[in-house]
């Protein structure tokens, strides 16, 4: 188990990949006061956008494959430690987990750089218990790792990554297909109030274990906070709603 126990003041976050890579108090003055701030997700060397078609709608929600593009840590690190440094907000880097090697070499740029407050850790998708465990251990360093399951895996995933070392867990938007015309179906990850009723069911489930878990998903509306909080959720993380507000 960790060594870390995480509190957040107040427990409201942004998702990782919904708010850029630092802090922007321009854009965010007419958004809910948060207790922390996570970057968008970084790999160790830079990804490109995906091609083709990114975002469908459908009822109750959209559809998003965007591929994670960035520039990877070290230029993300050149062009926004300043600025994670200087303001308050604690900063949590979300890592995308590629292998254990370079979760570790990720872990150890971020170690002592003012403003870092953790790490979240995306594991990916169809991961084997083994594979999640050996992905969260590498992330083992000076700071507390927050594991982040996909939701489909997280009941499963969840005793895994915390006897390896994770803090807490959250979970990462469940993800689906929808069909393009003529050309097949485009997969992604899912957003939108129509998945708030599997979001709390995940939070109620892990909290009632014991689990320590950041809820997210299918928030749109302020009383879905408070079912959050209510089903067991250490801290609630917001996505598409801050693109629109409550």
């Amino acid at each position: 188990m960790s060594e870390y126990s995480l509190a957040f003041d107040p427990p409201l976050m942004n998702a990782a990949g919904s708010l850029g890579f630092a802090p922007d108090w321009r854009s965010m003055k007419n958004l809910p006061a948060l207790g922390a701030f996570f970057t968008n997700p970084v790999s160790l060397a830079a990804r490109s956008p995906a091609r083709g078609e990114r975002y469908l709608p459908y009822p109750g929600g959209f559809l998003l494959h965007t591929g994670y593009p960035n520039p990877g840590l070290r230029a993300v690190i050149r062009r926004h430690a300043a600025q994670w440094r200087r303001q308050e907000l604690p900063v949590w880097v979300h890592l995308l987990a590629q292998s254990p090697d370079d979760v570790g070499q990720m872990v150890r740029l971020l170690e002592g750089i003012d403003g870092v407050a953790g790490v979240e850790l995306g594991i990916p998708p169809d991961v084997d218990p083994g594979t999640a465990a050996a992905f969260t251990r590498a992330a083992q360093g000076e700071l507390p790792v927050l594991a982040r399951l996909p939701a489909e895996q997280a009941i499963e995933l969840a005793g895994v990554v915390l006897s390896s070392g994770a803090a807490a867990v959250s979970l990462a938007p469940l993800r689906g297909a929808l069909p393009l015309p003529g050309r097949g179906l485009l997969r992604g990850r899912l957003y939108g109030p129509a998945l708030l009723p599997q979001a709390l069911e995940a939070v109620r489930v892990l909290a009632g274990i014991g689990f320590p878990v950041v809820g997210a998903g299918g928030i749109n509306r302020l009383e879905d906070i408070g079912a959050m909080r209510s089903a067991g959720a250490l801290a609630i993380q917001l996505d598409a709603v801050l693109w629109r507000g409550f």
